[in-house]
C-alpha cells in the first residue's frame, strides 16, 4: 500500500506545482505584455500603473512552475492611506502590480482544465520550411502557449509575418489568448531569423566591443525589427564568460557566442542588451545559467565534456547573471550542463538546488524559468516522456523544444504524472 500512496502524493506535487507555475507564468507574462515589466526596467512605470490590471487588458496562455512561485509576503507591499497617499517607488508600484496581476491569474487557472495548463509549459517548434498549419492542432486542441520559431529563416518578414499571424490566430479562434512568439537571434552565427526587414546581427563578440550605450540603442533596433514580424521574446543574450580557451569552448566561445569580456563587462553589456530589446517591446531570456564557460562539449549535440568541474554558485561565472536580474529580464534560461560544484550528477536544468533553492528563493527570481532545448544531446540519455516531469519536479517553469517529435511525448509525461487527466488541483 505504500508504493501506490508515494506515487500519488508525487503525481499531486506534481500536478500542484503545474496549477502554481501556471498562475506565475501567466502573471509575468500579463506584466510584460501590459507594459508594466518594460517601465520597471527604467525604474518607472506607466502613469495609469495603479489603476492597471494587467491581465483585464490582455491574458496570456503561458506557464508557470509550482513550489518556486513566490509573491511578496503579506503586509510586505503596504498600501498609502487616502486622502493624502504617499508616492510610491517603482520598486512599490511594480509588487502591488505583480500582486493583483498573480491574483487574478489564480481566479483564471481555476477554470482551466489539465490539458490547459500543461500545454502552457510547452514551447513548441515552428521549423523554418514548415508552415504555421502544422501546429493548428498543437495549439488548439492541446493548448501549447508558446512557439519557437528556429531554423534558418531565411525569407525575412514577408516569410515570417504571415505564418506568425496565423499561429496567433489558431490561438485566439479556440479560445485562447495571444501566443509567446520566441527566436534564437544572439547575432553572428546564431540568427535564426534574417532577410528583408532584418539587419545582420553581429556576434556578441562583436558586440562586446561596443560601448553600453551603442549596444543598447542596437538591441533596440533590432528589437522593433523582431517585433514588426510578431516576435515577442528573443532568447538572448548569452552570459557566460569563457573561463577555458576560446576554441575549446565548443557552446559559446568557438562559436563567439560571448561579449569577450569579464564578469563585470558581460553584466553591464547584458543589461544594455536586456534594456534595448524591452524598450522596443520585445522580452529576453537571459542564458545558459549558471553559464557553459567552463565546459568543453556543445550541449547541443552531445552529453560529452559537459561537466563543469568548477563553478560555484557564488564565484564569478554566475556574476553576470545576478547582476542582470536586478533588469527583470522576463526568463531566466537554464543550462543542460552538469556543475559538480553545485549538484553532482544533475544536469542544471533539472536541479532544485539551482532553480528553486538559489535562483528563485535565495535571488527572488519571479520570472519564467525556461529549459534550454530538451531535444539537445546533453540530456539524450533521459526518457523523452520525462524531461518535462523533471524540469517542473526542479521548479522550473517552460519547457522549450527544438524538434517537434518531442512535443506530444513531453506533453503526455506530463498529463501522466497527473492523478485525473481533467481535474484541476490548486493550492
Amino acid at each position: 500500500m505504500k508504493k501506490p500512496r508515494s506515487g500519488r502524493k508525487k503525481r499531486f506535487l506534481l500536478i500542484t506545482a503545474v496549477a502554481l507555475l501556471v498562475i506565475a507564468v501567466i502573471a509575468a507574462v500579463s506584466l510584460f505584455r501590459s507594459g508594466l515589466w518594460n517601465g520597471w526596467q527604467m525604474g518607472q512605470l506607466p502613469e495609469n500603473s495603479q489603476t492597471v490590471s494587467p491581465l483585464a487588458s490582455q491574458s496570456s496562455r503561458t506557464t508557470a512552475t509550482g513550489d518556486s512561485f513566490h509573491l511578496p509576503r503579506r503586509g510586505s507591499v503596504k498600501r498609502s492611506p487616502a486622502p493624502f497617499p504617499i508616492p510610491q517607488t517603482a520598486e512599490q508600484k511594480w509588487k502591488n502590480s505583480w500582486t493583483t496581476a498573480a491574483a487574478q491569474a489564480a481566479e483564471r487557472v481555476k477554470s482551466m482544465s489539465l490539458e490547459e495548463k500543461v500545454g502552457q509549459t510547452i514551447m513548441a517548434p515552428l521549423q523554418a520550411g514548415y508552415s504555421a498549419s502544422s501546429m493548428r492542432t498543437l495549439i488548439e486542441r492541446q493548448h501549447v502557449g508558446s512557439v519557437l520559431i528556429i531554423g534558418n529563416w531565411n525569407g525575412g518578414k514577408p516569410q515570417l509575418k504571415p505564418q506568425v499571424d496565423a499561429l496567433q490566430n489558431f490561438a485566439l479562434q479556440s479560445g485562447g489568448s495571444r501566443l509567446i512568439i520566441a527566436t534564437d537571434n544572439e547575432g553572428g552565427l546564431v540568427q535564426h531569423v534574417r532577410g528583408p526587414g532584418f539587419e545582420r546581427m553581429p556576434s556578441a563578440l562583436y558586440q562586446g566591443k561596443m560601448s553600453d550605450d551603442q549596444l543598447r540603442l542596437s538591441a533596440a533596433r533590432w528589437g522593433s525589427q523582431l517585433k514588426a514580424a510578431g516576435i515577442n521574446v528573443d532568447l538572448a543574450p548569452v552570459l557566460g564568460t569563457v573561463q577555458v580557451q576560446r576554441s575549446a569552448n565548443a557552446p559559446i566561445g568557438a562559436l563567439n557566442r560571448d561579449f569577450g569580456l569579464g564578469p563585470a563587462g558581460t553584466a553591464s553589456h547584458g543589461s544594455a542588451f536586456v534594456q534595448g530589446m524591452k524598450s522596443s517591446g520585445v522580452q529576453t531570456a537571459i542564458k545558459h545559467f549558471p553559464g557553459l564557460g567552463a565546459v568543453t562539449g556543445n550541449t547541443d549535440f552531445t552529453a560529452r565534456g559537459t561537466v563543469d568541474t568548477t563553478t560555484r554558485l557564488d564565484s564569478k561565472e554566475t556574476q553576470p547573471f545576478i547582476a542582470v536580474l536586478k533588469d527583470h529580464p522576463a526568463m531566466v534560461m537554464m543550462s543542460l550542463a552538469q556543475y559538480r560544484q553545485i549538484d553532482p550528477g544533475i544536469p542544471a536544468v533539472f536541479s532544485q538546488k539551482i532553480i528553486r533553492q538559489y535562483l528563485r528563493q535565495k535571488q527572488g527570481y519571479q520570472g519564467i524559468v525556461i529549459s534550454d532545448s530538451l531535444s539537445a544531446g546533453a540530456i539524450s540519455g533521459y526518457p523523452i516522456n520525462q524531461l518535462g516531469v523533471k524540469l517542473i519536479e526542479a521548479g522550473g517553469d517552460m519547457a522549450c523544444i527544438g524538434a517537434p517529435s518531442y512535443v506530444q511525448p513531453i506533453i503526455s509525461g506530463l498529463l501522466a504524472r497527473a492523478p485525473g487527466r481533467t481535474q484541476v488541483f490548486l493550492i
